[in-house]
């Protein structure tokens, strides 16, 4: 088995060599050897301490968790017909040997055992953690249940499982499938030069003449933002809207049913265990602590943003209708009216603002951010990658290794859509030394074009900048953590609705001046962002603010209400509870056609389910977090927030409860203030 590079964990994985006929044979020696080690640790004989127990069963199921990461992660990024067979043929397997092991009781009377030892008292604050998170683990995976539910709940994590992953082949396959081909450029009108030179060249590439758009992000959006042909922007929104639906092109790639399944199972799972609902499941290992507090969160939100956001509305018809002859607003509209408001009001326009971010300035000027806040180096390495747009980089600390990561920035057929970081190893302490952490940051920007022969750089929106250093937050919870235990180190073990306080913190820098000037160089002259540029972007900064938030707030209601007081046997359908949310919150109404929740991959093939509101709730931790840096005075007041924040909140991992991490940096709990000053909707 040593010939299989999924099977070599003496280094970084081998991408060059990972081929789909060898994910079989990995993971069934893998899975042989795990259980061989599992039943040697349930036994009796076998001594209940740290170092004969934990360690013995990190090291197993860590073989197994990395090389099964590798081919979920293959199969996200460059998805093939052989790759999925053999990821949906082995993926029963891996859910099967999960499951039974969170069952086991042997192992959780020791964890129990362990917890109450002796030696517990001197453990390190992070076994601690370890210990409590695997005991909770333990109940929530069924390991209480009675012979007969067991079998169930096995059997719910399988099927559970297998419609994640056909829920999200089903949005992949309806994202490659459509195409949209436009005959002359004259219907284009109103589209910047790079996204119908990018349209030309997927045409030409295709074997076709005219301009061809497809269904992910960096080919349709400019169609809803800019192009004037009222017509083609429906075409592409009812088509976007309708996909992997009952309305979209295809009956085999309809979500509708694997939605119902879905929350059928997590209901039936969360009733087994003895919570009323899934949501209470899900909040387990949250900071939350009930559904309603979550709600009253979410609609308190709501009832703050909604004056904005009427307001917004209100001035977008207003101008839709006397500067655009658009008396009834569609949803098809809404995007390209509001980009010529914002053009006019504030006397610019996105297109204008991507010309000065180039995707090298914006690296370098990302890279150099972390550097300066946190005391790292970032240097390019070689190492396998999956594809040729693949980089690699190393993070030093006085010459000193403390992690890796792969960037891969460009959409492509093949790659699922949005943006994300995942772990591909995790920081721990080895007989070996010290295992430093490496991630997989992935985004879905437009790839650099080739015009007359002369490659161009890809050019980012100040959207796209952000989302980049949204991803890297993430990349530096997980490599600049200094804790030693896997099961805490980095992103592991941090509740899920506080992952995402260092991705927004770091968003903030993208609207700092001196930030900025550091990463932007025009196109064509290399000039930084003017400042009178800037000035503009800061004061169209909070455009619809109250629109956007209510969206997100929407989102969240609708996923926490679908898993906390909708009964999926009921009459009641999925599109009805969203209706109902939409009827309570929304202002700006979509079509009836539209199918948002087919494509919401965050809850029903991610791990968002009742957990999407963390983005906001997380918003309110990193706006304060940030409000320290905007309250530091002078430099080194700067450099010690930087540090601060680094030690107490990026190193601690999931070591200790976020909230305590957090009031350990800010000196007191979390306030709201911020995000709403941040977000223009301060009193």
């Amino acid at each position: 088995m040593n010939t299989n590079p999924l099977c070599d964990f003496s280094g970084l994985p081998r991408f060059e060599a990972i081929q789909p006929e060898h994910v079989g044979p990995a993971i069934d020696a893998l899975l042989v050897q795990a259980r061989a080690v599992v039943e040697q640790l349930a036994s009796p004989a076998t001594p209940v301490t740290w170092d004969q127990f934990v360690v013995p069963l990190e090291d197993v199921t860590e073989k197994l968790a990395r090389a099964w990461g590798i081919v979920g992660h293959l199969n996200a990024v460059v998805d093939t017909p052989e790759l999925r067979a053999a990821y949906n043929e082995n993926q029963p397997k891996v859910t099967e040997f999960w499951t039974a092991l969170s069952q086991n009781l042997a192992l959780f009377d020791k964890y129990k055992a362990l917890a109450k030892c002796p030696d517990y008292a001197e453990f390190s604050a992070a076994r601690k953690k370890i210990l409590q998170n695997a005991l909770r683990d333990f109940r929530l995976g069924g390991a209480e249940l009675a012979a007969d539910k067991k079998i169930r709940f096995a059997e719910i994590q399988e099927q559970h499982a297998a419609l994640s992953t056909k829920f999200s082949e089903n949005v992949l396959d309806a994202t490659n499938d459509y195409t949209l081909l436009v005959a002359t450029e004259a219907e284009l009108r109103g589209l910047p030069d790079d996204a119908i030179e990018a349209a030309r060249a997927a045409a030409q590439a295709a074997g076709k003449s005219g301009y061809q758009f497809t269904l992910h992000f960096p080919s349709y959006f400019p169609l809803l933002q800019f192009a004037d042909d009222r017509a083609l922007r429906e075409k592409i929104y009812r088509a976007n809207a309708t996909k992997a639906s009952e309305l979209g092109v295809k009956a085999e790639w309809d979500n509708s049913q694997n939605i119902v399944n879905l929350l059928k199972l997590r209901s039936e799972e969360a009733l087994l265990l003895d919570f009323k609902n899934f949501a209470e499941v899900s909040l387990v290992a949250k900071m939350a602590e009930t559904p309603d507090q979550v709600i009253d969160f979410l609609q308190d939100l709501a009832v703050r943003a909604r004056p904005y956001a009427e307001k917004d509305l209100a001035e977008l018809r207003t101008f839709a209708a006397e500067q655009l002859g658009i008396t009834q607003l569609e949803a098809w509209d809404t995007t390209y009216a509001s980009e010529k408001l914002r053009e006019q009001r504030y006397a610019f326009s996105e297109q204008e603002v991507k010309q000065y971010f180039p995707e090298p300035q914006v690296v370098a000027g990302l890279f150099r951010q972390v550097q300066n806040l946190f005391g790292v180096e970032i240097k390019t390495e070689s190492a396998a990658v999956w594809h040729p747009d693949v980089k690699f980089y190393r993070i030093e600390r006085a010459g000193q290794l403390i992690g890796q990561f792969y960037l891969d920035l460009y959409a492509r057929s093949g790659k699922r859509g949005g943006a994300w970081m995942d772990d591909a190893r995790g920081r721990r302490r080895t007989a070996h030394g010290m295992q430093t952490p490496v991630a997989y940051l992935t985004c879905n920007f437009t790839a650099p074009s080739v015009q007359d022969g002369v490659v161009k750089p890809a050019l980012f929106t100040h959207d796209e900048v952000i989302t980049l250093f949204h991803e890297f937050g993430h990349g530096l919870h997980h490599m600049l953590t200094q804790v030693d235990e896997l099961g805490v180190s980095g992103i592991s073990g941090v509740e899920w609705d506080a992952v995402e306080l260092p991705s927004q913190f770091m968003e903030n820098f993208c609207w700092e001046w001196d930030v900025l000037q550091g990463m932007t160089a025009h196109v064509e002259t290399g000039e930084p962002l003017p400042r009178s540029l800037f000035d503009k972007m800061t004061a169209a900064k909070n455009f619809q603010s109250g629109l956007q938030t209510l969206r997100q707030v929407e989102f969240s209601l609708f996923d926490m209400h679908i898993h906390f007081d909708h009964d999926p046997h009921g009459d009641k359908s999925v599109q009805d509870v969203l209706q109902s949310v939409r009827d309570q919150v929304a202002v700006l109404m979509p079509p009836a056609f539209n199918r948002f929740q087919h494509s919401f991959g965050h809850i029903f093939s991610g791990g968002y389910a009742a957990g999407y509101y963390s983005y906001k709730w997380a918003e309110v931790l990193s706006a304060d977090a940030y409000a320290a840096f905007e309250e530091a005075p002078d430099a080194a007041t700067l450099a010690a927030t930087g540090k601060k924040f680094q030690t107490e909140i990026l190193a601690m991992g999931g070591a200790r409860p976020a909230l305590a991490s957090f009031t350990a940096f800010r000196g007191r709990a979390p306030k709201i203030d911020a995000l709403l000053r941040h977000s223009g909707m301060a009193a």
